[in-house]
């Protein structure tokens, strides 16, 4: 006659405990964005680091939600508004593009059926903002933004 293993084998537990903590974990990891870290060189990295931790805690009437990797970036919402610092310069930004000016800070804008991807424009480092159309229109997000743009990312050159 065969016998069942009681329900507290080492093993069932182990697996019980597992399920239980990955289902603790789940909801977390669902309200962390996952950001693709810039590389800056040292001098951007600390302007960025110095920027990222003045960040506001909403933007767009959106609150600060998890990053993944930590540090790489700040996000808002859902579906988020994502700021990244160090980015590199924009392949379509030519000396004759266009600059939107907010609240002083200038920014290259380009879009897609999905969001905006605003860059700033003649600043030691590159900053980019990318906006869902969901928070249409825009500029409250970059409005939001801009304070602390300009107070750790020095012009370099004005964009106007």
């Amino acid at each position: 006659m065969s016998r069942r293993a009681p329900l507290t084998h080492p093993r069932r537990t182990a697996l019980a405990l597992g399920l239980v903590a990955l289902a603790a974990l789940t909801p977390a990891c669902a309200d962390t964005v996952a950001i693709d870290p810039p590389t800056p060189s040292d001098d951007v990295a600390a302007i960025c680091s110095a920027m990222l931790d003045d960040a506001p805690a909403t933007v767009a009437g959106q609150d600060s939600v998890r990053v993944a990797p930590a540090g790489s970036g700040r996000a808002w919402g859902s579906p988020a508004i994502v700021l990244r610092c160090g980015v590199e310069r924009p392949a379509s930004l030519e000396r004759t593009s266009r600059c939107d000016v907010v609240d002083d800070v200038g920014w290259f804008s380009q879009k897609d059926d999905e969001r905006y991807v605003f860059t700033t424009i003649g600043r030691q480092a590159y900053v980019e903002v990318a906006v869902p159309r969901r928070y249409d229109p825009p500029a409250e997000a970059l409005s939001d933004l801009a304070a602390t743009v300009a107070e750790h990312d020095p012009v370099v050159t004005p964009c106007v």
